[in-house]
């Protein structure tokens, strides 16, 4: 029989070569795991976080066990002093304390599966984040999608004695972030898809197949929730589901979301990263790009188009600083910035017109013709049995046998004149997108919106974002569109 001093000092020459590192990942297999198949984790003054994410998609998952005693040097599924189970979710799982003699164990139940262990002092590596990427918009082969906002830029607001706003030719002028996040994108048509069906984590989402090719990658500060990764796809299947995540530094998920290809015949071509409108990222009423161009952009973008909007502005924010803009002067909840903001995303929402077309799944899912002055909405709802008499349009109306149709119209004169003629069904702005305008600017621009009860659903999008009377996200959906493809309303 060996000494005792040296059986103890086997063990922990064993342990150390299986020690985890801090702020690391290891890649394992069942397979290919030491015995006895556990791991040590180093002791640290604050908290850690161990995480696992499988890599496989298997029937029968492996099961990780913790412990910090000093006592239990394999934990398992038999139990013992402080032993705690790390509960898998679609994949994933996390446990967080302090750790003096940590021990990470594995059971492998017999199946070859292939999984990563994170060690973190600052959250775990490995999760679902909550903001979900962004869906621009499609043609028939083409889509812009956008990652999770990150870095979110300073935008400090104008003060006495000089109310300083962006230019008109430029929204931001805040500078690209020196060390973005890593995203990849990972794309599959929905019907075909191993996405949903097999473990939410990064390393096997990664591992899949991805339609598509990826035409442009840049970062764009579209708004002020903070700079994204934009994303150009191309060579996509027409009128087809798509389902999308955006994978952050290959461990953490943003996702699903899902959206639909235009049909073969879509006229319209894409319009995207115009820094005097960053929040268009749509498909526009436009003829074909000039050659060698699949978008259009700042590059080719038609000369009249911008100059317009351009003076429009700049007139805007000459009469504007007019006004006293500081908080104390001006309102102590908007000041002349967010006026400006707001102008600006009203103004490019209504100069460059969305195009749309109704879904495939529900092609009479549309409004023919203008809606009278009292709905709430284009055809917002839709029922099956007559109306309620004094229950006007809302959302509680003949509850279950209601339909929500977006706000598209079949256009044959253009709204915007400098636009070329051309049929196409328009996607309406969402009223919103005009009364946030009213909201953040001083009364004296006599800025004014249409309301419901005057024909303002003619228009714009009404009832989808706040309700038929203001009230703010009681509208029939909340929002201008849906982590599943839904578009209500054009927001601008």
């Amino acid at each position: 029989m060996l000494p005792e001093a040296l059986v103890c000092l086997l063990i922990s020459a064993i342990v150390h070569a299986q020690q985890l590192s801090i702020n690391a990942v290891a890649s394992l297999n069942t397979q290919t795991l030491p015995s006895p198949p556990s791991f040590s984790i180093p002791s640290n003054d604050n908290q850690l976080t161990i995480s696992v994410a499988l890599c496989t998609n298997s029937n029968t998952a492996p099961r990780f066990f913790l412990s910090n005693a000093s006592t239990t040097k394999n934990p398992g599924s038999g139990g013992g002093e402080g032993v705690f189970e790390i509960a898998l979710q679609n994949g994933h799982g996390n446990w967080t304390g302090l750790f003096e003699n940590g021990i990470l164990a594995v059971e492998s139940n017999g199946a070859q599966v292939s999984f990563e262990i994170g060690v973190s002092d600052s959250g775990p590596i490995h999760e679902v984040l909550n903001e979900l990427p962004f869906f621009g918009d499609t043609t028939s082969n083409q889509a812009l999608l956008f990652s999770p906002p990150f870095a979110t830029p300073s935008i400090p607001p104008p003060t006495y004695p000089n109310y300083t706003l962006p230019t008109a030719s430029l929204a931001f002028t805040e500078t690209p972030p020196s060390s973005p996040p890593n995203y990849t994108l990972v794309l599959s048509p929905t019907s075909s898809s191993s996405l949903a069906s097999g473990p939410q984590t990064g390393c096997f989402l990664s591992s899949q197949n991805t339609s598509g090719t990826i035409a442009n990658q840049s970062l764009w500060l579209r708004d002020e929730e903070g700079w994204r990764i934009q994303w150009l796809l191309e060579g996509l299947s027409p009128s087809t589901n798509y389902t999308a995540y955006a994978i952050q530094n290959g461990t953490k998920v943003a996702g699903p979301i899902y959206f639909a290809t235009k049909s073969a015949s879509f006229p319209c071509p894409l319009v995207a990263s115009l820094p005097f409108c960053p929040g268009v990222s749509h498909a526009v009423p436009l003829p074909a790009p000039p050659t060698g161009n699949t978008i259009y952009d700042t590059t080719n973008l038609p000369t009249n188009l911008t100059s317009t909007l351009l003076t429009y502005l700049t007139n805007f924010t000459v009469t504007l600083t007019t006004h006293a803009c500081g908080r104390d002067r001006y309102s102590p909840l908007v000041d002349c910035g967010d006026c400006q903001r707001e102008y600006r995303r009203w103004l490019c929402a209504v100069s460059f017109s969305r195009c749309g077309e109704p879904s495939v799944g529900s092609p009479s899912a549309f409004t023919g013709v203008p809606a009278t002055p009292t709905q709430t909405g284009i055809s917002a709802l839709k029922s099956l049995l007559p109306p309620i008499p004094g229950m006007g349009g809302g959302p509680n109306q003949n509850q279950g046998q209601q339909q929500v149709l977006s706000a598209l119209l079949p256009q044959t004169t253009q709204r915007n004149p400098i636009l070329p003629q051309m049929d196409y069904t328009q996607l309406l702005p969402c009223l919103e997108t005009c009364t946030s305008v009213d909201r953040a600017c001083p009364p004296f621009l006599q800025f004014q919106c249409p309301t419901r009860k005057f024909n303002a659903a003619a228009s714009y999008g009404v009832g989808y974002v706040d309700g038929a009377d203001g009230d703010e996200g009681e509208g029939l959906v909340g929002g201008a569109q849906d982590r599943w493809g839904n578009v209500w309303c054009h927001l601008g």
